[in-house]
C-alpha cells in the first residue's frame, strides 16, 4: 500500500459513540427511555438510576464525569447494581439489549463519508468500548458495517479503552505500522489508547467533552469526522 506523501495515514480507526453517532442526539434519548422503562413510576428511583450513571434529569445531559460517556457496559451495569440489587452479569445483558435498540443518529452521512475514505485506499476499523454485538447492529442498521475491515467492542477480547490492545489489533488485522493509522475519537480515552499504540490521534467535538480537554492529548481537534478527509489529504 502506497505511502506516499499525498496523504498521512493507510488506515483510519474509529470510536464509536459521539464520533460515527452523535453522542447527545443518539443517548440522551435512549437513557431517559430506560430510565422510565427501568424506573416506572417510582421517581426515587428514576432519580437514583440516573444518579447512577452520572446524568442530569433536568438539565437533561450526562454529567462530565458520567461512566456512560467512555465506560463499558461492565463498569456502567457495576455502578447501576447498588440501585437495583441485580447481578452484574444481569444488569449487562440488559443494557446491551437497550443498547441494540437505540435510536442511532449519525454523525454526518456515514455512508458518503466512509466511501469517500475507502476510494482513497484506506483501511478502516471501529474500536468501542460498547460491547461488539450492539456496536454491529448499530453500524448495520446505519447500513455500513460491511464497510469496516475490523470492528471491535471491549469484550472482543483486546480489552477495551484507553488501554491500546484494540488499536494495535486493528494494524494488525489490517497489516498496517501503527504510525500510519490514525485513531479518531471523541474521549479521552480514545485518544489515550490511539497514543499508546503509536498511532496518529484525531479528536472530534461531537461528543460531550470540549475541545479544552481533548486538545492537549490530540494532533488535531475537528468539529465532526465529516473534516476527516480535508485533514488527511493535507499530510
Amino acid at each position: 500500500m502506497s505511502t506516499g506523501p499525498e496523504r498521512r495515514a493507510d488506515g483510519v480507526l474509529f470510536d464509536k459513540d459521539g464520533t460515527l453517532f452523535d453522542f447527545n442526539a443518539t443517548w440522551v434519548a435512549w437513557v431517559e427511555a430506560l430510565i422510565g422503562h427501568w424506573g416506572g413510576g417510582d421517581m426515587a428511583l428514576r432519580a437514583a438510576l440516573a444518579d447512577a450513571v452520572g446524568f442530569d434529569l433536568a438539565a437533561r445531559a450526562f454529567r462530565p464525569e458520567s461512566v456512560a460517556i467512555a465506560g463499558t457496559p461492565e463498569q456502567t451495569a457495576q455502578a447501576l447494581v447498588p440501585v437495583l440489587g441485580l447481578p452484574v452479569s444481569d444488569v449487562v445483558a440488559r443494557l446491551n439489549a437497550e443498547a441494540a435498540r437505540a435510536p442511532m443518529a449519525e454523525a454526518v452521512p456515514l455512508t458518503a463519508l466512509l466511501g469517500a475514505l475507502k476510494a482513497r485506499g484506506l483501511r478502516l476499523g471501529v474500536a468501542t468500548n460498547d460491547a461488539e454485538a450492539p456496536a454491529r447492529a448499530h453500524l448495520a442498521a446505519a447500513g455500513v458495517e460491511q464497510m469496516f475491515d475490523f470492528i471491535a467492542g471491549y469484550d472482543s477480547g483486546h480489552g477495551g479503552k484507553p488501554a491500546p490492545g484494540m488499536c494495535l489489533a486493528f494494524a494488525e488485522a489490517a497489516g498496517l505500522v501503527p504510525a500510519r493509522v490514525v485513531m479518531v475519537g471523541d474521549s479521552t480515552h480514545d485518544l489515550i489508547a490511539g497514543r499508546a499504540a503509536g498511532m496518529q490521534v484525531v479528536a472530534v467535538l461531537s461528543g460531550p467533552a470540549g475541545a479544552a480537554d481533548l486538545a492537549p492529548l490530540a494532533d488535531v481537534v475537528l468539529p465532526d469526522i465529516g473534516h476527516l478527509p480535508g485533514w488527511l489529504d493535507a499530510g
